[in-house]
């Protein structure tokens, strides 16, 4: 039964009033205020009550929840689901959660799968409604099935435009318009051929798409620890490669997230890139190297391992940093003699709660690392990796020891060189 002491967010499918449920229509036909797009409002002719249009009023519409809580019954309008990328987060963020009984309908993303007859349980779901189109490209190459909610600023047309100017593959695309009403349709095409198409601006895009070099029902992708062997390297015997124990150690003290933004400085092969780059899959990495040979074979790994969210930057560091967009991670692999410069322009572009990891070999090394981070006021962690990995001698085993590396830590006060505080 309905709660007068509640703030119901009802939502309403692409039926419009014929999706609702009779609880819903009945605590609709009881409320005195009522919250939602002109659309939404509009499927309400005879409501008696107030109507209070929502656009880009969210806090003077919270205002009036507040003020009116307790005297008035009020139910807010929602398309679908309230909660996927709707107005629900944001009043329960602002308004205690215990205010709201959400009646959830089914989203315009649910019918576009349905209606494709495609799974969603393996899709990436986001949406670029009042989002930058750009925020959602490495999203894109990462991924082989994506929804994708769009608004009248940003159409399939111009999502499909920015896609292709960064390089995405052509995919199947779905443009899944007017949902559940009499004007439903669904266009399937490919991503370039959306160019100067036009659609409702009530529509969902699925794009489907398999990534280059890659098979269906292929083994999954190792993320982390690949044997040294697995990369190119331009001195395969001694290599210009962080082995693959350190690596371990040093991603896991970069305290990767999904959306991470990584400068790899001094990149060498390119492995850290490369793991670097399948831990932030919706991220992105700089492999940033000076040396020309060394760029061609990075580039290779890159193909390799069929890595689209990495960009190869041949610089000599801390030249040309700025360009770049601030990292949340740096690795410090090579620096070339210019520690000291490199951290300084590091630790004031690393974003707040990020990481500065650095291998040093040589005593003379760890101490500039050191000195350098704590000159710029950070804290520091170091430890000494040592590791022998087991070769066999006529039937027998003995170790054989890899050169010890110093993995330097360096982190922002109030963070932790364990712990990952954002």
């Amino acid at each position: 039964m309905p709660r007068d002491n509640k703030v119901y967010i009802i939502g309403v499918g692409g039926g419009g009033v014929s999706s609702l449920l009779p609880e819903a229509l009945s605590i609709v036909s009881r409320t005195e205020i009522l919250f939602g797009g002109e659309r939404l409002l509009s499927m309400f002719p005879s409501f008696s009550g107030q109507k209070v249009t929502i656009k880009n009023n969210l806090p003077r519409v919270t205002d009036l929840i507040r003020k009116n809580l307790g005297h008035k019954r009020m139910v807010v309008l929602a398309s679908g689901d309230p909660n996927f990328y709707g107005i629900a987060a944001y009043l329960t963020s602002k308004l205690a959660k215990e205010v709201f009984e959400i009646l959830p309908n089914v989203s315009p993303m649910q019918l576009a799968f349905a209606r494709i007859k495609e799974s969603w349980h393996d899709a990436v779901l986001t949406s670029v409604h009042s989002r930058p189109i750009e925020d959602i490209v490495e999203l894109v190459r990462s991924s082989n099935k994506v929804g994708l909610l769009t608004d009248e600023k940003h159409t399939p047309a111009e999502i499909a435009g920015v896609l292709q100017a960064q390089g995405i593959d052509n995919c199947r695309v779905y443009v899944c318009q007017d949902l559940d009403s009499d004007r439903e349709s669904i266009v399937a095409t490919d991503l370039y051929s959306l160019r100067g198409m036009e659609f409702s601006p009530l529509n969902v895009m699925v794009l489907i798409r398999e990534h280059r070099g890659t098979k269906k029902n292929a083994p999954a992708r190792q993320l982390f620890g690949i044997p040294d062997e697995k990369f190119q390297r331009r001195l395969p015997d001694k290599g210009l490669i962080t082995k693959q124990e350190v690596r371990a150690v040093s991603l896991s003290k970069m305290c990767l997230a999904e959306d991470s933004v990584i400068w790899d400085i001094g990149a060498g092969s390119g492995a850290v890139s490369i793991e670097a780059s399948l831990l932030a899959c919706k991220g992105k990495v700089l492999a940033i190297e000076k040396d020309a040979e060394a760029v061609a074979i990075i580039r290779e790994n890159v193909q390799k391992f069929n890595r689209d969210n990495i960009e190869v930057v041949q610089s000599l560091a801390p030249d040309n940093l700025k360009t770049l967009p601030d990292p949340t991670a740096i690795f410090v692999g090579g620096s070339g003699g210019r520690m000291a410069e490199i951290l300084q322009v590091a630790c004031h572009r690393l974003k707040p709660s990020g990481r500065i990891v650095i291998n040093a070999a040589t005593l003379e090394s760890l101490h500039s690392a050191v000195q350098g981070l704590k000159t710029n006021g950070f804290m520091v962690e170091t430890i000494l990796v040592n590791v022998a990995r087991s070769k066999e001698i006529s039937n027998l085993n003995r170790l054989e020891a890899l050169n010890p590396v110093f993995i330097i830590t360096g982190y922002q006060q109030g963070g932790s060189a364990g712990k990952d505080e954002g």
